[in-house]
């Protein structure tokens, strides 16, 4: 992944040397393992625990005449060994190596995006409850609906994001986890204890069955969670984009002194941030159809993962990471702009009332029909000439003749909108 989009702590995880170095962690500990089996001198097992290490300049120039990356590995470790080499990769088979070595390096990428996760979903919490009763304009299609709350709006954030991390604990026990097994996955060379030893020792999941490599249905689940948590982050960012456009600024990005929005046009103030999301949202869905395609493998094994595997697995983690942070601080420090909501609330003269005008008038004897029929035209009148919905109804007979003024100005009261939004908060983990 390109450094733009990288945060060190993740880019780290996914480093050569890290990837190297868990190389050779589950190599010493498989030593380690035939060691308390009586297969390997428990002295020899000290001595490459002591002296193991690799160069990674050498690994590449052995790399060069093997075309073999596991085997460049085993043969530069061997170079810094004595006669207790031969136990460098014994009983195992590349796979062994390095799926397990992947299942730890998710895990260390696990703990990080879980760490993301709760302080993101704290963020939208604290900024849901901010705005819990500032009263804004529901749209649906696009066009004016009925009153709710930015806060109404935040908390739906709030409720996926919780449904996320469920299904992100799910998937990132998947991931994490090993496998050493053989060739084809039945432990003909190698007993299954060397595999439970190994995988207890990095704190990872012995995979139950196997083949030459763990199921990828497994990696597919979890790419998948983690387009499901991108997905979510766009869905949010468009919102913002949505309501920072000109006509409505009821919402806007941070805009720190000194930055710049065009430029050609200096009172530009774009939400790039948000709109950055979502082109990256877009990247990590399409590694998600890559981890799809890497499940169906050839028999018990074919290589054909692997390539994708080196792209998608840092790119994807590295690119959730940072999505999190990012877009965690947009939505921190967002401005948000009641007076302008109350402002394009006003803006379509009324006409969003004209529900609880129909059930007002139910209420006092009228059929569905009937009020219904009575309160289009109107509202239709109200559009066509631009005019307000109240004096419509003021103004009708058959309205003054079932409901009071005080009744008519009621149905007016974008305050009966909120009151459920306790209720409501309460219900997702929200309520004080």
């Amino acid at each position: 992944m390109i450094d733009r989009y990288s945060r060190p702590e993740m880019a780290n995880i996914w480093s050569e040397e890290n990837k190297y170095r868990a190389w050779l962690e589950v190599e010493i500990l498989a030593d380690e393992a035939w060691a308390e089996l009586g297969e390997i001198p428990k002295e020899d097992v000290a001595l490459i625990r002591e002296k193991a290490d690799f160069d990674i300049d050498r690994i590449l120039e052995i790399e060069q005449e093997t075309r073999h990356d596991v085997v460049a590995f085993t043969r530069a470790v061997s170079e810094t060994l004595g006669e207790e080499r031969k136990w460098v990769h014994y009983g195992l088979t590349s796979t062994d190596v390095v799926d397990t070595a992947y299942g730890y390096l998710y895990k260390q990428a696990n703990d990080i995006i879980r760490k993301d996760l709760e302080n993101f979903t704290n963020i939208i919490a604290d900024k849901a409850k901010e705005h819990k009763f500032t009263i804004m304009m529901g749209r649906t299609h696009g066009v004016h609906a009925e009153p709710t709350t930015f806060g109404l709006k935040l908390a739906t954030w709030y409720s996926e994001m919780k449904r996320n991390i469920e299904r992100f604990e799910h998937a990132a026990a998947g991931v994490e986890a090993g496998k050493i097994s053989g060739a084809v996955g039945n432990f003909a060379n190698i007993p299954p204890f060397v595999e439970q030893y190994v995988c207890d020792k990095l704190g990872i999941r012995a995979q139950e069955i196997s083949t030459q490599v763990l199921p990828r249905d497994l990696h597919a689940e979890y790419f998948a969670v983690l387009a499901s948590i991108a997905t979510s982050i766009e869905r949010m960012a468009t919102e913002i984009r949505g309501l920072q456009k000109s006509e409505q600024r009821e919402v806007e990005e941070f805009f720190a002194k000194g930055q710049k929005g065009s430029s050609a046009m200096p009172h530009k103030r774009n939400p790039i941030g948000s709109e950055n999301m979502t082109g990256l949202a877009r990247v990590i869905r399409g590694h998600m159809v890559t981890a799809y395609e890497n499940v169906a493998l050839w028999h018990e094994r074919d290589i054909s993962h692997s390539s994708a595997e080196r792209i998608i697995a840092p790119d994807t983690t590295i690119l959730i990471d940072y999505m999190l942070n990012r877009f965690g601080n947009i939505v921190k420090n967002l401005t948000v702009f009641p007076e302008n909501m109350i402002r394009n609330m006003n803006s379509t003269f009324g006409l969003i009332f004209s529900q609880r005008a129909m059930l007002t008038l139910i209420e006092k004897g009228m059929t569905r029909e009937q009020a219904y029929d009575l309160v289009q035209p109107k509202t239709a009148h109200s559009w066509d000439n631009q005019v307000d919905f109240k004096p419509l109804l003021e103004a009708d007979p058959e309205v003054t003749s079932r409901l009071t003024q005080e009744e008519i100005d009621e149905i007016f009261n974008p305050a009966y909108y909120t009151k459920r939004v306790d209720d409501i908060f309460e219900r997702i983990g929200l309520g004080d």
